[in-house]
């Protein structure tokens, strides 16, 4: 099984992968897993300014303090993922990422947020569900 495992190295992001190592049907050599974590990019304004290799360093940098501790999980768990930083708006790119990689799941946390607090503050987990043709596995 394709598994995409979105991560933003929040505390929904650990009690995703405490979920995730509890439950073998999800963790094991057989499956293919890609680790994809989504950089919110620098306002227009402040990149213009700013030295492009300078601005793809602070790119790469955000997405490895996320990718860290992911990767001594896996490494512990003897298994092997692929890891793929984008920048942009996390939901859009992830509900992509999904579709494009032909996954046949996508785990991510959930700041578990009611209908109301959605709809008051937006949720990335409500918009990847509603763009998403890929089976989601949200944990709360």
């Amino acid at each position: 099984m394709k598994i995409l495992v979105a991560a933003d190295g929040s505390e929904f992001t650990r009690r995703m992968v405490a979920y995730w190592a509890a439950h073998e049907e999800w963790l094991g050599p057989q499956h293919q897993y890609t680790v994809l974590t989504v950089v919110p990019a620098v306002p227009p304004r402040a990149a213009a300014v700013l030295d492009r290799d300078l601005l793809q360093g602070y790119y790469a940098e955000e997405g490895e303090k996320v990718f860290h501790p992911l990767r001594v999980f896996l490494e512990k768990q003897g298994l092997h993922a692929t890891f793929v930083s984008k920048t942009g708006h996390a939901a859009d790119l992830i509900a992509q990422t999904a579709s494009e990689g032909d996954f046949d799941l996508l785990l991510m946390g959930s700041h578990g947020h009611s209908g109301l607090g959605n709809l008051v503050l937006g949720s990335v987990a409500t918009r990847v569900l509603a763009q998403c043709k890929t089976p989601v596995l949200l944990v709360r």
